[in-house]
């Protein structure tokens, strides 16, 4: 057994919870909810301090970031924006009392709306907003800046809202390199910087745009480009810059850090899904959990669950149904709601919007379901400290 211990980050649109399965990843527990019962779009955490972050919030509450420092036992928040509760409370007396309300000075005043994804690298801690922006927290989420060379893009005026609005959802970072990032936004696409944050390139452009069809629907590829609308994005391990994306159309490979994309969708039931997963040693196995699509219920095809497969980056792919529903299930599986530990055999986990946690000890061969009737699951990372 591991002396490490597996903790499952969930976010929800009822608080944080975790899911704890010591080190031999059984026994598993659930704990919460946690951060005052806000929407949590996104929770991670530090692997080498044991801090976790949560971020969400809403039109009620504001943003914010939430932080923990022992293990989830006790939370504090780092108010971003305003919400409704500071305008009902501040015209008020009783109201403001009652829930406790004082004012305060927030940063970012009105700016957004919630923050939608987290990301802890080289020791910042980046967060992605709705609508779309990037921050940047050097002291742990404690104060945060706003990363304005992004938001100042000369295609910002062309960005267009997804179905959730337009939301900066993936955050991901190169382990060797503090200079390298890539951004997902809906729908403007893949952003990458080489320099810290102060320039930024745009990157979706198709590997060969002459053998791709045409499709009817809007964010099919098209004109050179993948589409806009990328539902999430992981970096494979290893030297190079291969990256994985599941899009609105489609699931794709790059091995040159973005600048151009492989289409991979062949053997998959769809092309529609939100999440993808990288093996955390081997960079041609990859996870993805295809849905019928989102003119059709966004539910798994012949509404029978499965994870699909990959041990060769992307070329041939298996379903892999053993432990999962495979009669009337209708259930939703959104973008940040896939995650991994690097165990060897490595576990997989994955969250739904009916409030189930699944999971795979055996990189996908069997699953479980290690955690029920929760709100429903908006992400799932896994820490192991």
């Amino acid at each position: 057994m591991s002396s490490r211990r597996i903790k499952v980050l969930l976010g929800t649109n009822k608080g944080a919870f975790l899911v704890d399965g010591g080190g031999d990843r059984s026994g598993w527990k659930v704990s919460g909810p946690f951060c005052g019962g806000w929407p949590i779009n996104h929770v991670v955490g530090d692997p080498a301090t044991g801090v976790i972050w949560a971020g969400g919030g809403g039109e009620w509450s504001g943003a914010g970031v939430w932080r923990s420092e022992d293990g989830g036992e006790t939370w504090e928040v780092a108010r971003l924006t305003k919400g409704t509760i500071d305008d009902w409370a501040a015209n008020d007396p009783d109201f403001a009392k009652m829930m406790g309300w004082t004012e305060e000075s927030l940063p970012f005043e009105d700016a957004f709306s919630q923050v939608w994804s987290l990301g802890y690298a080289h020791g910042t801690l980046y967060a992605g907003t709705k609508p779309a922006g990037l921050l940047a927290s050097r002291d742990g989420g404690r104060t945060w800046e706003k990363v304005e060379s992004l938001t100042d893009h000369p295609s910002a005026q062309s960005w267009n809202p997804g179905a959730a609005g337009l939301v900066l959802h993936t955050i991901v970072s190169d382990p060797s390199d503090p200079k390298k990032l890539w951004v997902g936004i809906s729908a403007a696409g893949v952003f990458a910087t080489e320099d810290g944050g102060a320039t930024w390139e745009r990157r979706n452009r198709l590997s060969n745009a002459q053998s791709c069809a045409e499709h009817a629907h809007p964010a099919a590829p098209r004109d050179g480009e993948i589409g806009h609308c990328v539902h999430n994005m992981m970096r494979a391990p290893g030297e190079g810059d291969l990256l994985y994306q599941q899009n609105h159309h489609g699931v794709w490979r790059s091995s040159d850090g973005g600048r151009s994309w492989d289409d991979v969708t062949e053997g998959l039931p769809s092309t529609f899904g939100f999440p993808i997963r990288v093996h955390p040693r081997d960079a041609d196995t990859i996870w993805t959990l295809p849905l019928n699509g989102d003119s059709v219920g966004r539910f798994p095809p012949n509404a029978a669950a499965a994870v699909w497969r990959s041990r060769d980056g992307g070329r041939n792919w298996s379903a892999l149904r053993e432990g999962l529903p495979q009669e009337g299930c209708f259930f939703t599986v959104l973008r940040q709601a896939m995650a991994g530990d690097a165990r060897d055999p490595a576990g997989v986990y994955f969250g739904t919007n009916s409030g189930s946690v699944f999971a795979s000890l055996d990189e996908g061969d069997l699953w479980s379901e290690i955690a029920r009737h929760l709100p429903t699951i908006l992400s799932v990372e896994v820490l192991e400290s």
